[in-house]
């Protein structure tokens, strides 16, 4: 009897422990994916920005009523998910704008903020667009062990082929309801903030939020960058919950 519950404990502790990293580098396919779904924000008080996309990214901090940073499509019908900070001038006066890569080309749209949380620094956005490529996250009941391989879909990063790895493991799901923080070992840059951090598949681990250095004597030594994976099956409820009160709006190119 003893030996058994011995024999217990130690299969459920090693259920409880992460299994190694898998070992597949992002390739072609998952930079292909990456590519296909690059996406932007843009806060600013005009009214439009159709002028400023020229099929390619503007570049945001070279304007002085511009701010901004990226984004990820979550769904096909013109949800976003992107970093909360980067909305910090959204209000009165100050519009939000998405940026989309479709086909080819960009389009943009007026969006409206759905849902922010400051304390995960995440934020739902919704434009009235078709997103035909878009992420799908890992699967909620798989470890994601330190070392898992990475890239970053941010509009400045994501255009230079980088990848690193996980620095923080992400245990499954199951039973978790808070959206958890994570590091990894990829240095960003201005504009990366709110950009999909993507596993090897191409499957969306979660969303960048900041950059951490490390800085003695006026020199700067990159230490890791921060991102965050919310509850995704909150995220699937908001959108959910949203799609039933704006049934009646109709996706539009601007």
């Amino acid at each position: 009897m003893k030996y058994g519950l011995v024999l217990l404990a130690a299969l459920l502790a090693q259920s409880c422990m992460p299994p190694p990293p898998e070992q597949v580098m992002p390739g072609r396919v998952a930079r292909q994916i990456v590519a296909e779904r690059a996406s932007a924000v843009v806060v600013t008080s005009r009214n439009s920005i159709r002028e400023w996309t020229d099929k390619r990214f503007p570049k945001l901090y070279d304007r002085e009523d511009v701010d901004g940073g990226s984004a990820a499509p979550i769904a096909p019908d013109g949800y976003f998910l992107t970093a909360d900070h980067v909305l910090a001038r959204v209000g009165p006066g100050c519009n939000a704008f998405v940026i989309y890569h479709m086909g080819g080309t960009l389009v943009t749209a007026k969006a409206r903020v759905v849902w922010r949380s400051a304390k995960a620094d995440l934020a739902l956005l919704h434009a009235p667009l078709q997103t035909p490529y878009f992420y799908r996250w890992t699967a909620p009941r798989q470890w994601l062990p330190v070392g898992t391989r990475v890239i970053h879909g941010g509009i400045a990063t994501g255009f230079k082929p980088a990848s690193g790895k996980l620095a923080t493991a992400l245990a499954p799901e199951h039973g978790l309801t808070q959206a958890r923080k994570f590091e990894i070992d990829i240095p960003l840059q201005p504009g990366d903030s709110g950009g999909p951090v993507v596993d090897a598949h191409g499957g969306l681990v979660g969303i960048n939020s900041a950059v951490e250095f490390l800085v003695p004597m006026e020199t700067a030594f990159f230490v890791d960058s921060e991102g965050t994976r919310p509850n995704t099956r909150e995220i699937a409820d908001l959108i959910n919950r949203d799609r039933a009160r704006n049934s009646g709006t109709r996706p539009r190119v601007e």
